[in-house]
């Protein structure tokens, strides 16, 4: 039986609304279920996604399921847990290196319609600062990781980019307040 989600999600997968500006064209990539409890909002598909599909199968996919206490077949459960980049198609690099921000016209398109078809999801983890920006507003990366409580549907963290080494370096807390509280939800949501 074909739900509302899953035409949802085929809509989305055909999505050409920013195909201009994509140098390896569209491809949406994403996860969604209707029995997922736990969603990762992250930033945009890096070029190792865009080649596989399948969201996070990259270094910063590894670092995200170690800081869950997760291994991929539980990751890759959709059952379990839902994707929704905020950007759903890679965007291309700057210049100088390092991938370009998510493309702006994507998570105002999808992702509300996606949430109101998936009202069993009790946690959102923002990964990365586009996500925290949109969901819980202005702030640093910082102050929204370091926020986060039991009674939140949101909580926030860092990109897992090797670029984020260093910020764990300066906030050790983030190891030893954040990670372990995050394994615990995540457990907790099996």
């Amino acid at each position: 039986m074909t739900t509302a989600l899953d035409h949802l999600a085929e809509e989305a997968r055909a999505c050409t609304l920013c195909a201009a500006y994509l140098p390896l064209g569209p491809r949406p990539v994403f996860r969604v279920s209707d029995t997922a409890r736990l969603l990762i909002i992250g930033q945009a598909p890096g070029t190792k996604v865009h080649a596989s599909g399948l969201p996070f199968t990259d270094a910063s996919g590894e670092r995200l399921r170690g800081w869950m206490g997760i291994g991929p077949e539980q990751f890759y459960d959709a059952t379990r847990i839902a994707i929704l980049p905020m950007g759903f198609c890679y965007p291309g690099r700057f210049p100088k290196g390092g991938d370009l921000p998510p493309r702006g016209e994507c998570a105002p398109a999808w992702h509300e319609k996606f949430l109101r078809l998936m009202p069993q999801i009790e946690l959102i983890l923002l990964v990365g600062s586009y996500a925290q920006h949109r969901y819980l507003g202005p702030g640093s990366m910082t102050d929204h990781v370091r926020a986060y409580t039991e009674h939140q549907r949101f909580m926030a963290l860092p990109h897992p980019s090797w670029r984020t080494i260093g910020w764990e370096t300066k906030n050790p807390w983030f190891g030893t307040e954040i990670l372990p509280r995050l394994r615990d939800v995540v457990a907790g949501l099996k």
